[in-house]
């Protein structure tokens, strides 16, 4: 399991808040005890979890989740007093933030950490599936950009260019991509 990071002052929370995080398998969780500090190892490391208990001695601790929501992929929980809670939902709940009003139970507790997780995990898969279709975007520009070299230079018609590139690509083995690299390459060093 990923890294977990604890903003909170008090010592018996941040127990308990500890002994939980490491039910769920996040071994030895950082606990911070300020929200300028917390701002600062936000960005010095990646986390899975962040769980901001307010109030912070420096500030109340809403701020902290929102720049952690701008700033990094983690799951964010702030606990904090039912009174509060009211006013500060629709704002945090707009960021992505998990409220959650103290006193709470331990189940309730739990669910929202495994909430928290869990939207990180699929931010993960999201982010992975992204660079993926980029990547792959990326290659059919390369290839339509050797089919239009090809085009021009060549006097095939676009399916002649891609019929071309892909039997080169089968002959030889290789990828599509390789085979668009070369012909834009022998274009170049033409001069053309």
């Amino acid at each position: 399991m990923g890294r977990a990071l604890i903003v909170s002052a008090g010592a018996s929370s941040n127990e308990y808040i500890s002994a939980r995080l490491v039910e769920m398998g996040y071994s030895r969780p950082v606990i911070i005890p300020s929200g300028a500090e917390a701002r600062r190892r936000m960005t010095e490391s990646d986390y899975e979890l962040i769980v901001v208990n307010s109030p912070l001695p420096d500030e109340f601790g809403h701020e902290v989740c929102i720049n952690a929501m701008e700033k990094t992929d983690a799951g964010v929980v702030f606990l904090v007093k039912a009174a509060q809670a009211e006013q500060l939902l629709a704002p945090l709940n707009e960021q992505g933030v998990l409220l959650l009003s103290k006193p709470f139970t331990n189940t309730l507790f739990m669910q929202s950490m495994h909430m928290a997780a869990a939207s990180n995990h699929r931010l993960q898969r999201l982010r992975q599936e992204n660079a993926h279709l980029q990547k792959k975007l990326a290659q059919v520009r390369l290839v339509s950009r050797a089919k239009c070299c090809l085009v021009e230079h060549e006097g095939m018609t676009e399916t002649e260019a891609h019929r071309y590139i892909e039997k080169c690509a089968m002959d030889t083995r290789r990828d599509r991509t390789d085979i668009a690299e070369e012909i834009l390459e022998e274009y170049e060093d033409a001069g053309v």
